[in-house]
């Protein structure tokens, strides 16, 4: 059920909450979302399950496409403009931002487009919105924002933690006898509402000053050092058998490069050094027999293609080719050595214990250019698998070395203490895995690594992780423990809710 037709219909006139002004314009400046007229308009309840509100926000979509500016906002749905077109039916994933006083407010969820109106001034469109999937206290904030909308006030921090709206003043009634008095109320009542209450506030700070206080960066993952395998020549790439996640040891033969011009080259190089050396054993034997004239070969060199030919010479003569034959020889046995070291450097062995992150297949006998990347691999010692933050540079002057941080890793209930190594103004000073390739194009960002005080596995490399660095240790993780505490008692309530919910299911079922 869905109570979003675009305010801009002709044919409709119900009055909402809000002006009649465009969300586009009210975003042009935060301070003027504040002052807009709130007034309180009323429209038809039988046509709509909900009341919906005109608030300025936006609409942030989780696939990073455009985002989108609302119209007007209730507890079943949203209305928003784009200049792109969704069709009936497309479901999203996003982010409503509303701003409340000085602090923007995100309410996550998801929704399917019923509607799609071109807008009445040929800008863009207008989208209708149904709200399909909603955490509960994300919806307990969204309706605390559309009644704080109704009182007539601009929603505020404040009045959201309250979590009640002023009383309306009421007019003094006629005197009336009091009535007999009544034994004094237990005080323990009382001191359980003020315990409440304190431990509302506790936690409502410490909620506060982990998010509005400590440094959080902008991207935040486990990564390693990386190693690039390249290819030291041209050819085809050998047969090799290793995939991702494959582990290696070092000086363990990884793959070769197949190269058929060098090994042709070696061929004739060793060819021509055979025949050389025939030549000067065939010289050195006519010499010494004695004879006074000596056949003798017109090239040092193999025949290529020319007709061979020889000629009768003297001794002195012959005595001189040899040491012409026996310079060639020495030529041949040099580039002989050179080949060969060519050839042994396209066997390519591993630089260290490490942990295959991508190679290169080698089916189909692929040809590879000098350079060319055939592996990535990962170091995996227990000093290389480290937690690696980008942190904006307006932040930055607030990290040091040394100084303490905070990891929580996916689905953990404690954070891990971590402390600062270095910071580095150029995010690509170390090349490491574990960063997708658009994270580390971010402009004016610093990249900090933190080494945490337990070991990370070499298979958390690449794992997205939250981390906030601490300028105050002690408040920090206090702050962090009654977060950490909240979170798991609210993760516990979730899952009682949902086991009850299931086993209810499961009756209705079988009846």
């Amino acid at each position: 059920m869905t109570d979003h037709i675009s305010p801009h219909d002709p044919k409709r006139h119900e009055p909402t909450l809000g002006s009649d002004s465009r969300p586009d314009q009210a975003n042009q400046n935060t301070g003027a979302m504040a002052g807009q007229d709130d007034r309180l308009r009323h429209e038809r309840r039988d046509e709509r399950g909900y009341i919906r509100v005109t608030l300025p926000f936006r609409v942030d979509l989780d696939d990073s496409g455009p985002e989108l500016l609302g119209n007007d906002v209730s507890l079943g749905g949203f209305s928003a403009r784009s200049s792109h077109a969704f069709e009936p039916g497309d479901r999203i994933s996003a982010s409503l931002r509303i701003m409340a006083g000085a602090t923007e407010l995100i309410v996550p969820l998801r929704a399917i487009c019923l509607r799609t109106t071109a807008a009445a001034n040929g800008d863009g469109y207008d989208h209708g919105f149904e709200i399909t999937d909603i955490e509960p206290q994300h919806r307990e904030l969204l309706r605390q924002i559309i009644r704080s909308a109704l009182s007539g006030r601009a929603p505020n921090v404040e009045g959201l933690l309250a979590g009640e709206d002023p009383q309306t003043p009421r007019k003094r009634q006629a005197t009336r006898p009091l009535p007999p008095a009544r034994p004094p109320k237990p005080r323990g009542r009382y001191l359980l509402l003020f315990a409440a209450i304190g431990v509302l506030l506790v936690v409502s700070a410490a909620t506060a000053y982990r998010n509005f206080m400590l440094i959080e960066p902008s991207f935040a993952a486990v990564t390693a050092p990386r190693i690039d395998v390249r290819a030291p020549g041209p050819g085809l790439l050998g047969d090799h058998d290793l995939t991702a996640g494959d582990q290696v040891e070092r000086d363990q033969l990884l793959t070769n490069v197949i190269n058929s011009d060098l090994e042709s080259d070696l061929i004739l190089a060793e060819a021509a050094l055979d025949y050389n050396n025939r030549l000067i054993e065939n010289l050195r034997e006519h010499l010494e027999g004695g004879m006074q004239e000596v056949s003798l070969a017109n090239s040092a060199q193999p025949a290529s293609g020319d007709t061979m030919t020889f000629e009768s010479v003297s001794p002195q003569i012959a005595q001189a080719r040899i040491e012409q034959f026996e310079t060639v020889r020495d030529y041949e046995n040099s580039r002989i050595a050179a080949l060969e070291a060519r050839m042994a450097s396209n066997d390519i062995y591993s630089p260290c214990d490490c942990l295959v992150a991508w190679a290169l297949s080698s089916a189909d006998g692929v040809y590879i250019n000098e350079s060319e990347r055939i592996m990535t691999l990962i170091r995996t010692a227990e000093d290389d698998v480290l937690v690696e933050a980008l942190v904006h540079m307006d932040d930055i002057h607030r990290i040091e070395p040394n100084q303490q941080a905070y990891v929580t890793l996916a689905n953990a209930n404690q954070p891990i203490r971590a402390r600062v190594r270095n910071v580095a103004l150029d995010v690509e000073r170390q090349p490491r895995a574990g960063f997708p390739d658009w994270v580390r194009q971010q402009q004016n960002v610093a990249s900090v690594l933190l080494i945490p005080e337990e070991p990370l596995p070499a298979d958390n490399v690449g794992m997205p992780v939250d981390v906030r660095f601490a300028e105050a240790p002690l408040l920090t993780a206090v702050s962090e423990r009654i977060w950490q505490g909240v979170s798991s008692i609210a993760q516990l309530g979730g899952n009682a809710y949902r086991s009850v919910m299931e086993d209810d299911d499961e009756i209705t079922n079988e009846s």
